[in-house]
């Protein structure tokens, strides 16, 4: 332990187990300060599951963004050994020419994301769990699925320390 940081991160949850990751992964002396234990239940980062997805609805510049998520996942999951990204596939679903339909195809076709349009009938055939009606369209991407967010602020704690 020293007496001197490089960094200090106040909140170890998803975003701040990552920074006190990325940091220390960088050679820079960092603590991690976090009013509770790790993972905890009281911020925005606990549950189960968050969906993780290529195709970004709210606007095509995100996907590189997302892109580079998935390589991070994918590094962090080898680092410690703990299953974190789990892709399943995805669908972004709307009536046709809505906001969510059109801003996922738009986001698909500007990054050659490869994906399927499905219309609701489709989706509801194809994946029985959906009961969309018939003027419903969905964006299917097999890239999409979830990240086990305790486990990755876990996997980013151990990391840091490390």
């Amino acid at each position: 332990m020293t007496d001197h940081y490089g960094a200090i991160v106040i909140g170890v949850g998803g975003m701040g187990s990552a920074t006190a990751y990325h940091l220390a992964s960088r050679g820079i002396e960092t603590l991690g300060l976090e009013r509770y234990d790790v993972p905890h239940e009281m911020g925005s980062s606990h549950g189960v599951t968050r969906i993780i997805r290529k195709p970004q609805y709210e606007h095509p510049a995100y996907v590189p963004l997302v892109e580079r998520a998935y390589e991070l996942w994918e590094e962090l999951e080898a680092r410690t050994g703990r299953e974190l990204l789990h892709v399943t596939g995805g669908l972004d679903a709307g009536p046709s020419g809505s906001r969510i339909v059109e801003g996922s195809l738009r986001s698909c076709e500007t990054h050659d994301i490869e994906h399927e349009l499905l219309t609701g009938p489709e989706v509801n055939e194809r994946f029985p769990g959906y009961d969309l009606p018939e003027d419903h369209r969905a964006v299917y991407q097999a890239d999409g699925g979830f990240v086990v967010p305790e486990q990755c602020i876990v996997a980013h704690v151990e990391a840091a320390q490390a």
